[in-house]
């Protein structure tokens, strides 16, 4: 059978200009508004390399961007398992959460972020412009499926993984930035230009 529209691939931009290892997949994950987007920036800024497209622009949301690939489809074709992962191995993807139980089986490496539930749940109101009337029932949904992520990946024996906190990188910035970098070694990474991109004026929804 042809592929759905929803499985036809789309040309990826490549931020950097090398590759990290080309036996991994590199994956920057969360819940959507994690703080997954601000992961992708500062890792550009790092001088590490990418795989997005322009199919979602920048918006007041995210105003510099999301850094997304087929503007969010990966998880549908993930689950048709039609996602060609072999052909972006040594760059970062970004994959929102959901996704990460429909991973092939391969090598890995992950960066999870991790944010205040409440959190989230403000900014998706903000971006919705509405109010959520089921918003506890939400909330237990997203810690559900945050723990079944989780569970998934730390019974995997073919993910290395990472958890940064959105929250404790606003309040606490260098150690975490410490922990990327260590995470990706041996590849360097430009920790003054990741710092740089922390704008504490982007910290719209906090708690």
């Amino acid at each position: 059978m042809p592929p759905t529209p929803e499985e036809m691939p789309t040309k990826a931009k490549d931020s950097g200009l090398k590759t990290l290892d080309p036996g991994i997949n590199y994956v920057v994950s969360g819940l959507e508004r994690s703080g997954t987007s601000l992961m992708m920036q500062m890792l550009s800024a790092g001088g590490l390399p990418l795989a997005f497209d322009d199919l979602r622009r920048p918006d007041e949301h995210n105003p510099r961007g999301y850094f997304e690939l087929e503007g969010g489809k990966i998880i549908t074709r993930l689950m048709h398992k039609t996602f060609p992962m072999e052909t972006y191995r040594g760059r970062f993807l970004k994959i929102t959460a959901f996704g990460l139980l429909y991973l092939p089986p391969g090598k890995y490496k992950i960066i999870y972020m991790q944010r205040d539930l409440d959190e989230i749940l403000d900014s998706m109101e903000k971006m919705a412009k509405t109010t959520d009337p089921q918003r506890e029932e939400t909330k237990r949904s997203f810690h559900r499926l945050n723990a079944k992520v989780l569970q998934d990946l730390h019974a995997r024996t073919d993910v290395d993984l990472l958890l940064i906190n959105f929250n404790e990188i606003l309040r606490n910035p260098s150690a975490q930035l410490q922990e990327i970098c260590q995470f990706l070694q041996p590849y360097p990474c430009d920790y003054d230009n990741m710092l740089l991109v922390i704008d504490q004026r982007l910290y719209r929804q906090r708690r």
